[in-house]
């Protein structure tokens, strides 16, 4: 009998982790903080040119799903990456994707 690949009762929870990554502009803000460590919601905005509000959507995502941990500091929210397997997830997937022939 084959072992299963993923644990029946986690199957939701990954489900729901994969979605949260499945946005292109949640893999970049992810991308920047794995690039500068620790940012604020307006370093992020300027990174990315996009909307405020936007950008504070798409963290609370994130930091529900514990991807992100958060910060508050006076009047400013910084967040982090909380969960250290992203990084080496995205690697994972961009090898594959060089071994596909796409040039990432």
């Amino acid at each position: 009998m084959a072992s299963q690949l993923l644990p029946e009762a986690f199957l939701e929870k990954v489900a729901q982790r994969f979605k949260a990554l499945g946005d292109p502009l949640r893999l970049k803000l992810l991308n920047n903080l794995g690039e500068h460590g620790e940012m604020c919601v307006m370093e992020l905005v300027e990174a990315t040119g996009q909307q405020q509000a936007n950008i504070s959507k798409h963290l609370a995502v994130m930091t529900r799903e514990g991807l992100l941990r958060r910060r508050k500091s006076g009047l400013k929210v910084y967040y982090s990456i909380d969960d250290p397997s992203i990084h080496g997830l995205c690697l994972l997937v961009c090898g594959r994707l060089r071994e596909e022939g796409m040039n990432v």
